[in-house]
C-alpha cells in the first residue's frame, strides 16, 4: 500500500479553493454531525468488510470506524453482495458513502467524487496453472470473465473496440474471489483482479497464478455522490493526514498487505494437502487447549514448527509438535514433548504467556505478531528489536517497523547496542510471516458459523455485457 501524500496535498489545495465558507452550516458534513451517524456501504470480504464472532472486522471498516470517531458520529455499516447493490445505495441516498476497495475508473468518475488514495493496486489477469501462459492479451485463448459492474468490466468494455476479437464476459451475483476459484476449478479460462486480492487468494487455491500486469497502478479510495459538496471530502482529508501521520496507516498496512507478498506454490499445496489429511487428527486438541487464543492461530503455529509431526526434531533440540526447548516445556509444565496433547497445550500456553509479558504499550491487535517472534528468538530479543527501532527514530510499538529492524539483530553494528546481543532475526521475520500465511489460510477452511462472508457456493447468473 503506497499512500499518496502528494496526491492528498494537491487535493486538499483544491478543496480548499473550491470550498464556500458561508455554506457551512448547510453542507453534508453537517448534516451527518447532525444526524449523529455516519452511513458507509460496503461489500461483504475479508479485506473490506465481515463478521467474525460477531465483531466487525476489515481494513475499509476499521479506517471508517475511525472516521467516525473523527466526524463525532456513530458509524453504520450497510454491507451488500454486489456493485450493482453497492452503488444503488449511493445512487438512493441510503448511505453518505462507499468503503469497499474501489478503483476510480474513468466512468466512474463522471458520476461520483472519490476520496484520497488509500493504497495503490495492479490489474492482473489470472490463469490456470498447466495451461498455456499468454503473455498479453493478444495470446488469449479463451474467454476473460470479470464481474458485471466492475472497473475490470468497463475497462474491457473500452478495450473491446481497438480489439473485436477479444472474448470476455461479465457476471451478476458474484465477485472477485469466486471468479478466481472458477479459474482454478478450469471453469473459467482467465479473470482480472487487483494484484492484491491475488495474492490473498492463492494461499487456497494455489492451482492460479499470474499471467501478466497491466502497466501502470490505479488508487483505491473511498466514493461520495457528486452532487455532494466539499464538506465531507475535505473532513475525509484532514482525517487521513491524521492518521498517516499517527502510523495508524501504516499498521493498517501491515495488517492486512504485510505478509502477503511472498507466494509458495509448492509449500501451499502442502500445507492444503496436510490441512485435508493430517489436521483433523489433532484439532480436537488445538481447540481444547488455545483458551483464550484461536485455535487456529496455534495450528498454524504448529505446522510452521512441525508440519504437525509429533516427533520432530531440529539441530538445535526443540522437540514435538510445537518444537519446545527442554527449558520452555520446565516452565509450561509439559514432561513429555513428544506427546502431541502435552506439546500443544505447553505450547499455547506459552504464546499465551508472550503476549501478557509485552509491554502494555503495544497495541492489542498487534500483540500477538510481536508474541510469535518471540517465540521464536526469544522474548530478550524481541525487546532489543524494539530498542533498535526507538535508537532509529521509529515507533518501537509498531509492529510493522519492529518487523523491519529485526535483521538488524544480525548485524555487530546494532546488536552490540542490545542487551541480549546477536540474533538470527530475518529468521524470526519470516517465521511470523509464514504463520500470518497458514492461519489466514486456516480461517478459510474452517470459518466457524458466525462468520459472515462471501461463499464459494454463490449462484452464477447469465452472463451480460453491461458495465458501470
Amino acid at each position: 500500500m503506497r499512500m499518496l501524500a502528494r496526491q492528498w496535498l494537491l487535493l486538499g489545495l483544491l478543496i480548499l479553493a473550491g470550498c464556500d465558507d458561508s455554506d457551512n452550516n448547510a453542507n453534508q458534513h453537517s448534516h451527518i454531525q447532525a444526524r449523529g451517524e455516519l452511513r458507509v456501504g460496503t461489500l461483504y470480504h475479508p479485506l473490506y468488510y465481515f463478521l467474525r464472532n460477531e465483531q466487525e472486522e476489515g481494513l475499509d471498516y476499521e479506517l471508517a470506524r475511525g472516521f467516525a470517531d473523527y466526524l463525532g458520529v456513530q458509524l453504520t455499516m450497510v454491507p451488500v453482495y454486489s456493485l450493482e447493490e453497492l452503488f444503488a445505495l449511493l445512487d438512493n441516498g441510503r448511505v453518505d458513502m462507499l468503503a469497499a476497495g474501489l478503483v476510480g475508473s474513468s466512468t466512474r468518475r463522471e458520476h461520483y467524487r472519490f476520496g484520497p488514495a488509500l493504497y495503490e493496486v495492479a490489474q492482473t489477469l489470472v490463469y490456470r496453472k498447466g495451461e498455456a501462459r499468454p503473455q498479453d492479451l493478444q495470446q488469449l485463448q479463451g474467454t476473460v470473465r470479470v464481474m458485471a459492474g466492475s472497473s475490470q468490466a468497463e475497462w474491457l468494455q473500452r478495450l473491446e473496440q481497438q480489439q473485436p476479437a477479444l472474448s470476455w464476459e461479465s457476471r451478476k451475483d458474484t465477485d472477485a474471489e469466486d471468479l478466481l476459484r472458477q479459474v482454478a476449478e478450469g471453469r473459467a479460462d482467465y479473470t482480472l483482479v487487483e494484484d492484491t486480492l491475488l495474492a490473498r487468494t492463492q494461499r487456497y487455491y494455489p492451482g492460479i497464478d499470474a499471467a501478466f500486469t497491466l502497466p501502470g497502478s490505479q488508487p483505491v479510495s473511498w466514493v461520495m455522490d457528486s452532487r455532494d459538496d466539499d464538506s465531507l471530502l475535505a473532513a475525509m482529508l484532514d482525517y487521513f493526514a491524521i492518521e498517516r501521520d499517527s502510523g495508524t496507516l501504516a499498521r493498517l498496512n501491515e495488517k492486512y498487505f504485510g505478509h502477503i507478498q511472498d507466494f509458495d506454490y509448492v509449500d501451499t499445496r502442502i500445507f492444503l494437502r496436510r490441512a485435508e489429511d493430517l489436521l483433523p487428527q489433532y484439532r480436537p486438541l488445538f481447540e481444547r487447549h488455545a483458551g483464550s487464543l484461536d485455535w487456529r492461530l496455534i495450528a498454524a503455529v504448529s505446522y510452521q514448527e512441525s508440519h504437525w509431526q509429533p516427533d520432530a526434531q531440529s539441530y538445535t533440540g526443540v522437540r514435538g509438535m510445537m518444537m519446545l526447548t527442554e527449558d520452555t516445556a520446565r516452565q509450561v509444565g509439559v514432561d513429555n514433548r513428544l506427546d502431541p496433547e502435552q506439546s500443544i497445550r505447553g505450547g499455547a500456553s506459552y504464546l499465551a504467556s508472550l503476549i501478557e509479558r509485552l509491554p502494555e504499550s503495544i497495541p492489542h491487535s498487534e500483540r500477538v505478531w510481536f508474541a510469535l517472534a518471540a517465540y521464536n528468538i526469544g522474548l530478550g530479543h524481541l525487546l532489543d528489536a524494539r530498542r533498535i527501532t526507538r535508537l532509529r527514530g521509529q515507533d518501537p510499538n509498531a509492529w510493522a517497523e519492529v518487523k523491519a529492524n529485526l535483521p538488524l539483530l544480525h548485524q555487530p553494528k546494532w546488536h552490540r547496542k542490545t542487551r541480549y546481543g546477536y540474533a538470527r532475526g530475518r529468521e524470526a521475520q519470516k517465521f511470523v510471516n509464514n504463520i500470518r500465511q497458514y492461519y489466514q489460510s486456516l480461517q478459510w477452511l474452517y470459518k466457524p458459523t458466525t462468520d459472515t462472508q462471501l461463499t464459494s457456493t454463490q449462484h452464477e447468473s447469465q452472463p451480460t455485457k453491461s458495465a458501470l
